[in-house]
């Protein structure tokens, strides 16, 4: 059973990675690999109830944390909040655009998510820019600044939050940490881009809107989109006082959400009625909330069968460096899944404890797994390498998929002009990260 489990999770992973040429979703897979990872557990003479059990409780954290997060910003964006973010442009100048859309992009990614705030400046994008050229540029380069954006904070990226939920780091930390390399990964690639732009952005032929505005005034969507983004930003000051669980806290930032959208409405219900509660839930993509449960599941599969504890040995023998670890696991993030990498890199490496560290009486090996300890360095690379090495490829990351997808963005374009890009502006926050951390 031991290997059979191997097989699985790697049939499962292909499968996952080929899914655009196979006719079934990529949830579909992952709920398969992994419940019949843990059959396999089962029938391999284990009784794995209790460790389910336990596993379901932090996989359960995280589900709930994302979907609340994620019907935070369907809200904003069903009430055309996002389209107030518009009104900050006022320049046609190419260069001033791109740097005024990629800060935009940083710190909406860092509360919002990398893939909402992708999806929303690459609209903005086809209200600004014309011609394909330019506006593929500016999509790659938002692929950088989102998924730049979203590894600093743990409402930006899911394997941050990941990290975050499983008290790997906390949020201060990680901010401090990471927001200088973050910074410098965006801004390397945006300054060399710069350096060869001139001219004003070519309007497009066709304005439009960013979204088909919903039927709220400007004052309705504004508050809206600062009570949405002010709720999230919230949720890690409500954990650090509370010391509950985050979901807890977006659950409460949804409900005061989903009673003031009743109060607002309350008198225009017929006419208002997609902007309910009820009416938005539909549009949640809850298909990437199944996808993650099956990857999860799968992942603590392989941790409790011991596969996990196998491989870290072999890494921390053969490797033995922090740094290599995570650059190969930055490299990995831009062909495949982040998130299966990020849970089974925690599936290998426990968060050590101070008292665990001072018991080991190898000098050298407690220099090593020192780093392992949490909110050290170890856990801040995985987060920041995770999450930019994603921009490497369009593939490598769900902003990058959604820039694919609704800018058409050619790959082997996106390989020949934003992938060095994006390689200078990971190395380039790596070496920041060196040179502050020590």
């Amino acid at each position: 059973m031991f290997y059979l489990i191997i097989v699985l999770f790697i049939a499962g992973y292909a499968a996952i990675a080929f899914e655009r040429r196979l006719p079934v979703d990529r949830a579909a897979i992952a709920l398969a690999t992994g419940g019949l990872i843990w059959v396999c557990i089962a029938f391999g003479g284990d009784t794995p109830h209790r460790e389910l059990v336990e596993h379901l409780g932090g996989i359960g954290e995280l589900l709930f944390f994302l979907l609340g997060t994620m019907t935070i910003v369907e809200i904003i964006d069903s009430h055309g909040g996002f389209s107030i973010l518009s009104k900050l442009v006022k320049t046609a100048n190419n260069v001033k655009l791109l740097w005024i859309f990629s800060f935009l992009t940083f710190f909406l990614s860092a509360v919002l998510g990398n893939l909402s705030a992708a999806i929303v400046m690459i609209a903005m994008i086809w209200k600004f820019v014309g011609g394909n050229y330019s506006r593929w540029l500016f999509a790659g380069m938002t692929v950088i600044a989102a998924n730049a954006g979203g590894a600093w904070s743990p409402m930006g990226n899911i394997t941050t939050a990941m990290l975050w939920i499983g008290g790997r780091i906390s949020t201060w930390h990680i901010v401090t940490q990471l927001f200088v390399p973050s910074l410098i990964c965006m801004l390397a690639p945006l300054v060399i881009i710069s350096l060869t732009m001139k001219g004003d952005a070519v309007p497009p032929s066709n304005t439009g809107s960013i979204k088909s505005l919903a039927p709220t005034t400007d004052r309705e969507r504004r508050m809206i989109l600062l009570s949405g983004i002010g709720a999230l930003m919230l949720v890690p000051v409500f954990r650090a006082v509370t010391q509950l669980p985050p979901y807890i806290g977006v659950m409460l930032a949804l409900a005061a959400m989903w009673i003031m959208t009743e109060i607002l409405h309350r008198n225009h219900k017929e006419f208002k009625i997609r902007l309910t509660l009820p009416e938005i839930f539909k549009k949640l993509n809850i298909a990437n909330i199944f996808f993650l449960l099956g990857i999860l599941l799968a992942v603590a599969g392989l941790q409790s069968a011991g596969h996990l504890n196998l491989l870290g040995g072999f890494l921390s023998e053969k490797v033995h460096n922090i740094y290599a670890i995570n650059i190969v696991i930055g490299a990995l993030s831009s062909v495949v899944d982040n998130i299966p990498l990020v849970a089974g890199t925690m599936g290998m490496y426990d968060a050590v404890s101070h008292d665990a560290l001072m018991a080991i009486s190898d000098p050298a090996q407690a220099a090593f797994v020192k780093h392992f300890v949490a909110d050290r360095s170890f856990w801040d690379l995985l987060a920041y390498c995770a999450g930019t090495g994603g921009s490497i490829l369009i593939i490598g990351s769900p902003a990058g998929i959604a820039a694919m997808w609704l800018a058409r963005i050619d790959r082997m374009w996106y390989i020949k002009n934003i992938s060095w890009l994006s390689i200078a502006g990971f190395l380039s926050g790596l070496a920041a990260y060196y040179l502050i951390a020590g």
